[in-house]
C-alpha cells in the first residue's frame, strides 16, 4: 500500500512540475521537426505521436513537419537506383523526386492516422498545398543536385486556418517554384520556415544525438540551455561540427525571426518531446532569445 501511495505522489508531483509550462504555452503554436530514428522504430514513433496529440491536449497548437531519407533511401534502392549525396544533400534526379514525393505521401498519411487513432483531428498537407512553401533551385557549393529547392517564401494561411478549426497539421517538405515544379525540401529548412512564419513560440527537432555539447568528447558537456548569443560564440569558436552545424544555424535563424525557443531533442529517448517541454531539466538543449526567462536550473 505504501508503496502505491508512493507512485501516485510521483505522478502527482509531474504534473504539477508541468503545470507552469501548461499555462505558459497554452494556446502557443508549437512546430516539431520530426526525423531519425524516431521515423523508424515503430515504438518510438508511437511514444513520439502521442507525446504531440497530448501537447494538442493539453492545449498546445501543434505542427508536425516530417522528413523521411531512410524511407527514400530504401524505395530508390528497392526500383535498383543508387542514393547518391552531395554535401550531405540528396542528388534528386525527375526519378528520385517522384519517389521522394511519393514516399513522403506516404508517410504523412501514416502519421494522420496514428494522431486521429488517438482522438485528435489531423490534416496531413504538403508545402504544395494553398502555396505553403514557395522554392527556387538548391545548389551545393555550386553543383546541380537536382529537385531539390531552397525555401524563398511561406504563406502559412492554411497552417491558420487547419490551426483555427482545430486539426493538428502535419507536413510534408515538397514545394512549387515559380513555374510550379516539384522540389523536395530539407526538412530541418521547412521546420524553420514555417515555425518563423507563424511566430511560433516553439521549435522542437527530434534528432539523433543528446543536444548541443561544449566539447562533444566529453559526454558530461552537456548544455541544457543556452542564448542565440552564446550558440553563436559556439559556432565561431569552431568546437561545433557536422551536422549540429547547419542545425544550430537554423535554430538561430529561426530565434532572431522571433521564436521563442528551439529544442534540440533526442528523439531516441522515449517521450523525450514531453520531458524537454514539461519539466525544470529537459532532456536536449534549448536555445532561446538573448531575453528569454530562463526556465532550467543547475
Amino acid at each position: 500500500m505504501r508503496e502505491d501511495y508512493e507512485k501516485y505522489m510521483e505522478k502527482a508531483a509531474v504534473l504539477i512540475e508541468a503545470l507552469p509550462y501548461i499555462q505558459k504555452f497554452n494556446r502557443k503554436i508549437i512546430v516539431v521537426k520530426y526525423g531519425g530514428s524516431a521515423m523508424v522504430d515503430e515504438n518510438l514513433k508511437k511514444s513520439v505521436i502521442s507525446d504531440v496529440t497530448l501537447l494538442k491536449l493539453v492545449g498546445f497548437k501543434p505542427i508536425i513537419v516530417h522528413g523521411g531519407g531512410k524511407e527514400i533511401s530504401k524505395w530508390v534502392g528497392k526500383v535498383g537506383m543508387e542514393p547518391r549525396f552531395v554535401n550531405g544533400l540528396r542528388v534528386t534526379d525527375e526519378a528520385t523526386m517522384e519517389i521522394a514525393e511519393m514516399v513522403l505521401g506516404r508517410v504523412n498519411k501514416s502519421l494522420v492516422t496514428m494522431v486521429q487513432e488517438l482522438g485528435v483531428k489531423a490534416v496531413g498537407i504538403s508545402g504544395k498545398d494553398g502555396g505553403l512553401l514557395k522554392v527556387h533551385k538548391k545548389y551545393s557549393d555550386g553543383q546541380d543536385i537536382g529537385y531539390v529547392g531552397e525555401i524563398e517564401e511561406v504563406n502559412p494561411k492554411i497552417l491558420y486556418d487547419l490551426l483555427e478549426k482545430d486539426f493538428l497539421p502535419i507536413v510534408c517538405p515538397i514545394g512549387l517554384d515559380e513555374h510550379f515544379e516539384t522540389y523536395n525540401i530539407n526538412a530541418d529548412d521547412a521546420a524553420c520556415a514555417i515555425a518563423r512564419s507563424v511566430k511560433a513560440n516553439k521549435l522542437a527537432f527530434l534528432t539523433d544525438i543528446e543536444g548541443v555539447y561544449r566539447d562533444f568528447g566529453d559526454k558530461d558537456s552537456l548544455i541544457s540551455e543556452i542564448s542565440a548569443s552564446e550558440a553563436r560564440e559556439l559556432i565561431s569558436g569552431g568546437t561545433i561540427g557536422g551536422g549540429m552545424l547547419p542545425k544550430l544555424a537554423n535554430c538561430i535563424d529561426a530565434i532572431e525571426a522571433g521564436v521563442s525557443r528551439v529544442h534540440i531533442i533526442d528523439g531516441r529517448i522515449p517521450h523525450s518531446v514531453l520531458m524537454e517541454v514539461f519539466s525544470n531539466r529537459g532532456v536536449g538543449t534549448a536555445i532561446l532569445g538573448d531575453g528569454e526567462e530562463r526556465f532550467y536550473h543547475e
